[in-house]
């Protein structure tokens, strides 16, 4: 069963208690609730990382994982069984904890088909000894790990669940602090036979599987290794100009194909029967999945392995994610591709790259929200956390971890250079300096968008076939032209017809966009791109070639910008046509006067025919 309660965003799988001290017995197991013990401290934190539960002088270290925090976490401390060790070293003797008697009568006497009443201490000593595959002699003796399938495990799932069903509890331990190291250490022990259950809090009282350890007067600290693992999840997106690569912040052209990734790895899966693992996407409506273009590659030290389509499952639409990826049985795929890790005891050494990668489209909607806030996509990773005695489990969520991307537009004006406004210049928008790469764009209803040849089976700039819809823009009755979905970089707009009466540009308007971005590219926080923490500034200029009283004329100027709303402004002038040039020369009278003289001529010719009829 998958619980999906977002409240378990750390809980985790297993808690293997794997010790480094002679005679302890571990392994796993979950469960507990928060029920307190009478002869150790009912509750205790941990200043400076370290608990202290008020009894003996024995202790046991539980060390973190690399790259996770153990603050938050909660342990359960069970105390099942006294130990003295003889003089001489080479024999321990366990007596029970009174407290815990009837748990372990009911649980063993379940095994041995006798009444709980009936099951005397030995019995149970016995019975765990029969679950011991490594059995050695000696206070000070190694013993080594029971596997997380064996059935020692088991056992100790049930001995735990026994205990939190009878209520019997245990000692808690909050972890507030944590030692240099990231790990903790519970102290004021007495020698024993210890349960120590992490509690995933809140789990709807589940728990990770824990472990038995020991500690006894030969061996007063314990060292372990808690081995509750979670999954991690990065997701990039990869910026395209300036040689930026994945990082967190991006932006396109409308039509323009995005690259996203995740990386994750492999977490500890030993103890799981079945391992679920899913990716949770939301990303902007003005981005469009492409389902077919997800693709996931798990590596290891000697190989890479690429998913087929059939060992993952694509959902849209899901419980208000755009879609969601999900590996039904990730346990199965990596034993299957990457056995060397496995022992005999069928566990495996994990720990493997993970990375999915897909695109999407900026699409149409982008238009109406250029500049600020951007278009948000953001990723999180559900898997299964608490085995327990099934192997599945309820499953946890990562945070979310979220990427960004903008896009730009141009606010055109066509004026003359008496500042009236001029309707119908056209224009063509270039990638190119020689105008070979046309910019396509489709009419919309406040103007022009782009259509990027991505969309149109090419590479951003290049190839690809002619939209249909395609056009040449106009400026309307007000002068007016906008493009809306452009990418930073340099674009050349070229004047291709203009307004009657006027003489079209000579050459392209060079225009360069240039937004600044954080220079802390790879921890955008979801939200920060309607601020100036993401996209800082926005800046354009224009380059200018014009010819004007015979000679050229050639500058760069610095447009008006709005970083808020992405906006680049700029006026396209048209010179005034002056009339040709006239002079009072004897040719020019000559000529207006031959015409008077014909004009006369015809005049008389017409009276007299009019007098003849």
């Amino acid at each position: 069963m998958r619980n999906k309660n977002i409240f378990k965003l750390f809980a985790v799988s297993s808690l293997a208690l794997a010790s480094v001290i002679g005679g302890m017995v571990p392994q796993f197991s979950p469960l507990v609730t928060t029920a307190y013990a009478a002869e150790l401290n009912a509750t205790s934190n941990t200043p400076n990382g370290n608990a202290n539960l008020g009894g003996g002088n024995a202790s046991i270290t539980i060390n973190a994982n690399q790259g996770q925090s153990m603050f938050g976490k909660k342990f359960e401390v069970y105390k099942l069984f006294n130990a003295e060790n003889a003089k001489d070293g080479e024999s321990i003797n366990y007596t029970w904890n009174t407290r815990y008697k009837s748990a372990l009568q009911k649980v063993v006497g379940a095994k041995l088909n006798k009444a709980p009443a009936s099951v005397t201490e030995y019995d149970v000593i016995d019975y765990i000894q029969t679950l011991n595959n490594h059995k050695v002699e000696g206070a000070t003796a190694y013993q080594e790990l029971e596997g997380r399938y064996s059935a020692f495990r088991y056992f100790v799932e049930e001995l735990r669940d026994e205990i939190v069903n009878q209520k019997l509890g245990g000692s808690l331990v909050t972890v507030t602090q944590t030692n240099a190291q990231g790990g903790i250490t519970i102290g004021g022990l007495d020698y024993g036979y210890y349960i120590v259950d992490e509690v995933n809090v809140p789990n709807n009282n589940g728990h990770s599987a824990a472990s038995l350890c020991m500690v006894n007067t030969a061996n007063p600290t314990a060292t372990v290794n808690i081995k509750s693992d979670y999954p991690q999840v990065t997701k990039k997106i990869d910026e395209d100009d300036n040689e930026i690569g994945w990082n967190d912040i991006a932006d396109f052209e409308i039509g323009q194909t995005v690259p996203y990734k995740y990386n994750t790895t492999v977490p500890n899966m030993n103890g799981y029967h079945t391992y679920y693992l899913a990716f949770h996407d939301k990303m902007s409506e003005a981005l469009t999945f492409n389902q077919e273009s997800v693709q996931i590659k798990i590596t290891g030290l000697n190989k890479t392995y690429t998913l087929q389509n059939t060992e993952f499952v694509i959902q849209k639409n899901v419980n208000g994610n755009t879609f969601q990826v999900s590996i039904p049985n990730l346990k199965a795929i990596v034993d299957r591709e990457f056995p060397e890790g496995l022992d005999n005891d069928n566990q495996n050494q994990y720990g493997q790259a993970i990375e999915l990668n897909y695109t999407a489209t900026l699409n149409d909607k982008a238009a109406s929200q250029t500049g600020r806030p951007g278009f948000e996509n953001t990723v999180r990773v559900e898997f299964s956390n608490n085995p327990d005695s099934d192997g599945t489990g309820d499953t946890g969520f990562t945070p979310w971890d979220t990427v960004v991307c903008f896009t730009y537009k141009i606010d055109g004006l066509k004026i003359n250079n008496h500042d009236k406004t001029l309707e119908g210049a056209k224009f063509r928008l270039y990638s190119d300096k020689d105008c070979k790469n046309e910019v396509y764009v489709k009419e919309s209803q406040d103007g022009y968008i782009v259509i990027n040849r991505d969309s149109l089976g090419g590479d951003d700039h290049t190839g690809g076939s002619v939209p249909g819809d395609a056009v040449e823009m106009v400026s309307n009755a007000d002068g007016i032209f906008k493009i809306f979905g452009l990418d930073q970089g340099t674009y050349w707009l070229k004047e291709t017809d203009s307004p009657d009466g006027y003489r079209e540009l000579l050459d392209p308007i060079e225009i360069t966009i240039t937004p600044t971005f954080t220079t802390d590219r790879d921890n955008y926080v979801a939200g920060a791109g309607a601020t100036d923490q993401t996209l800082k500034t926005l800046t354009a200029t224009a380059h200018m070639k014009e010819f004007l009283n015979g000679a050229f004329n050639e500058g760069t100027s610095n447009l008006k910008t709005d970083v808020e709303t992405g906006t680049v402004n700029i006026t396209v002038v048209n010179q005034v046509g002056t009339k040709l040039p006239v002079t009072g020369s004897s040719a020019t009278v000559i000529m207006l006067g031959a015409g008077v003289v014909l004009a006369s001529i015809a005049i008389a010719k017409n009276k007299r025919k009019d007098s003849a009829e």
